[in-house]
């Protein structure tokens, strides 16, 4: 195909591929430890890191991990201090990391090369090598730490106090997953952009939700779904010249739809048909 042609099409594919892999795991740990909103907090943060890696002529993906693993321990201390009020904590560090973006951003209005509004939407050509390997080597981290704490990381999910009476490690569990999150997003933000990337971590194990019955099944279906949003979402992208993150989550929307509609006509069908 023509697309494939181009060094950085290949580049957005491979990315797109291993955020369909890791989204479904971090998505199903953000939904079930109700903490969805942790993703869009993160992708606000991580934006003032692109802007800072611009201004100061370093890699905006280095700036960017840098800053959100920062964002991930002030985040854990707040959950801490306002434990009944964890909306607190996501309101400070969302208006924090916008603001700082902002007047970053202004620092740097008249200058060339890479706009930050290429990672506010998402943008084919801004995905480098560099995140790529990034973003391959959290494939095998993250996978690799599924697969050996499945089922301590079960008992945080659904009780957090049963998890630290079991002398599990409940605070340092917490933070490794606020930090991995947050280095995905500052990874993911090139193709999805980071007023969207949240939409793609949550979206594909919301819409497998809606009719798996397990951990695991809405693991895996949550990564087809991924694997069909990202790569269609690209494919439409490309094609229609249309940013790459909006493209992604309609795409993502759409399914959501269909499943619902599916649903309710199964349930509509099955009691009509109990009514007989």
């Amino acid at each position: 195909m023509e697309m494939f042609q181009y060094d950085f099409m290949q580049r957005a594919f491979l990315a797109a591929i291993c955020i369909a892999c890791i989204a479904p795991i971090l998505g199903l740990l953000l939904i079930l430890r109700k903490q969805s909103l942790l993703a869009d907090t993160l992708s606000h943060v991580s934006l003032s890191g692109v802007a800072l890696g611009l201004l100061i002529g370093v890699s905006p993906t280095v700036t960017t991990i840098v800053v959100v693993m920062i964002a991930a321990l002030i985040m854990e201390y707040l959950s801490r201090v306002y434990k009944s009020y964890s909306e607190i904590s996501v309101a400070i560090l969302m208006s924090t990391g916008l603001a700082v973006a902002l007047i970053l951003m202004s620092l740097r209005k008249n200058a060339a090369g890479i706009k930050v509004e290429q990672y506010l939407f998402g943008s084919l050509v801004t995905v480098s090598s560099e995140q790529v390997s990034i973003l391959i080597g959290l494939v095998i981290f993250i996978g690799g730490l599924y697969i050996l704490f499945r089922k301590p990381l079960y008992v945080l999910l659904f009780d957090e106090d049963t998890a630290f009476t079991a002398g599990l490690p409940v605070r340092l569990m917490s933070l490794l997953i606020n930090i991995v999150t947050g280095v995905t997003i500052s990874v993911m933000m090139p193709i999805a952009g980071a007023l969207l990337v949240a939409s793609i971590l949550i979206l594909p194990t919301a819409i497998s939700m809606r009719f798996s019955n397990s951990f695991t099944s809405v693991i895996l279906w949550a990564m087809c779904i991924g694997f069909l949003g990202m790569v269609g979402g690209l494919y439409a992208s490309y094609e229609y010249s249309t940013p790459p993150g909006a493209t992604i989550t309609l795409i993502f929307v759409t399914v959501l739809v269909f499943v619902n509609v599916i649903i309710f006509v199964k349930k509509w069908y099955q009691q009509q048909k109990a009514k007989v």
